[in-house]
């Protein structure tokens, strides 16, 4: 089968013969019909963030199951499925607790400690299995942890996406920070992640939507996700807009920037009582000082969101359903569809501010 290689960092993908193993244990062999480029395996395959190389990147994927482990209780062959980064045992406190996102043994999902390779290449060494999906490719092998069922109705593009960016947005509104109906919700950031916190606020039943961006296209392109109020942040002061629009500040704040300067202004937009959620990472030093003194009068959170403390199993198949129902918007963010041999092209093109994701199809 064919599969995008990275053999070293910085030199981009390469799609090369490789050849996976036959399913063991909880493992899922599924065919991949849609693959999303996402930042992070960009990033994963220009710098060493803990995934050795040679790899195969990819973790947006769809497919349909075409063989199951011995062990494998959660899916049947022919199922439609969705992957997602999310690694977790199923077994210790925090994953009984149905915090999987906290799991205390997250690489019980990766198989290092079977004899046989999972991938090899056309020479027959072993690739490494980024992030346990590996899903710029035909096919792939996963443990079952880390696969969604979904309707067979949802197209295979859009479902694709449901397992990071959608998930990631959403989850931080309806997961994380609990947003209820009526409060009142701020989005520094409104890229392919940050659209998808509006699309959950729209969910919550937010009162007040504010999409905050330097980019007049990504504050045209959020209206189309649910916004109510749009801020460009090169042209007014955010925290004044936030402040005047919410009449003192909105219930909550989401940092899917996560650069110098942006966070601080997160924190002094949200309200009295109000959180700041951060989990955008453009500079991963980037931080902000608040006093003892400020932090009790005002009674603001501050909470780091890791995946939209999303449990995959139950919030994959929801959002399926609610696009289903048109009820979620998915469609939109869909903006190319590319080859398998297009990876390098694909991600050049997310810089154009127009486009929310890019989804490889022809596989």
């Amino acid at each position: 089968m064919k599969a995008a290689v990275v053999r070293e960092f910085g030199q981009g993908f390469h799609v090369e013969d490789v050849t996976l193993a036959d399913p063991i244990g909880s493992e899922v062999l599924l065919d991949i019909k849609a693959s999303g480029l996402c930042h992070s395996d960009e990033l994963a395959a220009e710098t060493n963030l803990g995934y050795d190389v040679p790899a195969v990147f990819g973790h947006e994927i769809a497919g349909v199951v075409t063989a199951v482990g011995p062990d494998v209780v959660g899916f049947e062959i022919g199922d439609h499925v969705v992957g997602c980064l999310v690694q977790y045992c199923g077994a210790c406190v925090k994953c009984l607790s149905g915090k999987v996102g906290l799991c205390e043994n997250p690489n019980a999902t990766l198989r290092t400690d079977t004899e046989t390779p999972r991938i090899l290449d056309a020479e027959g060494k072993a690739l490494n299995q980024g992030m346990g999906l590996g899903g710029f490719a035909e096919r792939a092998l996963v443990h079952e942890n880390q696969l969604a069922r979904v309707p067979k109705e949802i197209p295979f593009p859009q479902a694709a996406l449901l397992g990071c960016g959608v998930v990631t947005g959403a989850g931080a509104v309806m997961n994380t920070a609990n947003v209820q109906a009526g409060d009142t919700v701020a989005i520094m950031g409104v890229g392919g992640v940050g659209v998808n916190a509006i699309s959950g606020a729209v969910i919550a039943g937010a009162s007040k939507i504010i999409a905050i961006d330097i980019a007049d296209d990504k504050l045209e392109n959020a209206k189309k996700f649910g916004t109510t109020h749009v801020v460009n942040s090169t042209k007014v002061d955010p925290v004044a807009e936030v402040q005047r629009i919410t009449n003192g500040g909105a219930d909550h704040v989401f940092d899917f920037v996560g650069g110098a300067g942006v966070t601080r202004q997160g924190f002094d937009m949200a309200a009295k009582g109000g959180g700041l959620y951060l989990i955008g990472l453009l500079n991963p030093e980037n931080s902000i000082e608040v006093s003892s003194v400020e932090a009790l009068m005002t009674q603001k959170r501050v909470q780091g969101v890791y995946m939209g403390s999303t449990t995959p199993k139950r919030d994959i198949p929801m959002i399926a359903e609610l696009y289903l129902q048109g009820r979620y918007e998915l469609d939109a963010l869909v903006s190319k569809k590319i080859t398998l041999d297009e990876v390098n092209e694909g991600y050049a093109s997310l810089k154009d501010p127009k486009i929310n994701r890019v989804v490889i199809t022809d596989l």
